[in-house]
């Protein structure tokens, strides 16, 4: 079998490669042992202009987010799935402190408002809300529905191969590289964290955190927003909830924690008027750069092998703008944002 890529993992990353790659015209294969608490399944998908506890702007977010938007509406199109949802982040500010410098930070910004008094006594009796609120305008990508029709798409195509990626198989040669009976001109890895053990990358000091997520059920409470404060609820469907995420470095193993679920827990009945019941408890490890940055390029010694990972939170509105721009410079020679090019890394060692 000929391809013109080989792409490893069917992440988010790996999913919106794929469709860039195949929309440009090329054909791909796509390689990937599904694993039912990789990052890309456990989160929510949510997509937030603003972040951190100094409401700063996300990285590029004015040129990002309207490519996001118009991809993930195509792919519903194209795979017949609704996925792609705008929806108001309600932020339950938790302190007149916090809330003068919110509204300071994001000022004359298009998509921040102050919600309505009405808005406000709408939640009054489900939320603990007592310096008030602010909206933000965000949006969510049901990758729960997204990943699994991306599949069977690409099972209808003939471009999924549904094994573990075995390095040992790999050649490379002059035309680009074979994978036992597969030949392409491309191998690009989108693996998530196991790029960590990967040879060919062992110069990217990638940092493995693991986060946690609740499954809850709020009974009587239905809304389209994202609720937020230090947590955050996303809509799942009628009364139900996902409820993240939290943060550890070290860690023993990629099980859930009766820590994390404490911790998380605790940031419920802070926001909550209301019972709420836990139905489920989710991990996964995700992976990012030390600088915060997504890794992506091709190989500097090997150029028919490349990376596109380290997308990291930020990875549903980062990955259509971050695909385009990868695959324009495979197929253009366009040069890659140098704060996302693989080469920073190579350089810092060569040097």
């Amino acid at each position: 079998m000929n391809a013109d890529f080989l792409i490893v993992g069917q992440g988010t990353a790996g999913t919106v490669l794929s469709y860039t790659l195949m929309q440009a015209g090329h054909s791909v294969l796509v390689i990937d042992d599904p694993k039912p608490n990789s990052s890309s399944r456990v989160a929510a998908g949510v997509i937030n202009p603003v972040s951190g506890r100094r409401f700063t702007v996300a990285w590029q977010y004015d040129e990002i987010y309207p490519l996001a938007r118009d991809t993930y509406r195509h792919m519903e199109q194209l795979l017949g799935v609704e996925v792609f949802t705008e929806r108001d982040i309600y932020t339950v500010l938790p302190s007149e402190q916090l809330r003068t410098a919110f509204m300071e930070r994001t000022q004359g910004l298009a998509y921040m408002e102050e919600p309505s008094d009405r808005r406000i006594a709408e939640y009054g009796q489900w939320l603990d809300q007592p310096f008030g609120a602010a909206i933000v305008k965000g949006a969510t990508v049901r990758l729960s529905a997204l990943l699994p029709a991306w599949r069977q798409y690409l099972i209808e195509k003939n471009s999924l191969l549904e094994a573990v990626f075995d390095l040992s198989r790999l050649i490379i040669n002059e035309k680009g590289v074979q994978y036992g009976d597969v030949s392409a001109r491309y191998l690009v890895f989108c693996e998530g964290a196991a790029t960590t053990t990967n040879p060919w990358f062992k110069n990217i000091p990638f940092l493995l955190n693991k986060g946690e997520v609740l499954q809850i059920r709020i009974p009587g409470f239905s809304t389209p927003d994202i609720i937020k404060r230090s947590i955050t609820l996303v809509p799942q469907g009628e009364d139900n909830y996902w409820v993240g995420s939290t943060f550890a470095w070290d860690y023993p193993d990629e099980a859930p924690t009766a820590e994390k679920r404490a911790f998380l827990e605790e940031g419920l009945q802070q926001l909550l008027k209301v019972p709420y019941q836990v139905t489920g408890q989710l991990a996964a490890v995700r992976p990012s750069g030390t600088d915060r940055r997504p890794i992506v390029g091709m190989h500097p010694d090997h150029p028919a092998i490349g990376i596109f990972n380290g997308l990291g939170t930020k990875g549903t509105s980062l990955a259509p703008a971050m695909a385009a721009q990868f695959a324009a410079h495979i197929l253009e020679n366009a040069p890659l944002q140098p704060d996302t090019d693989i080469k920073r890394f190579f350089n810092r060692t060569r040097g």
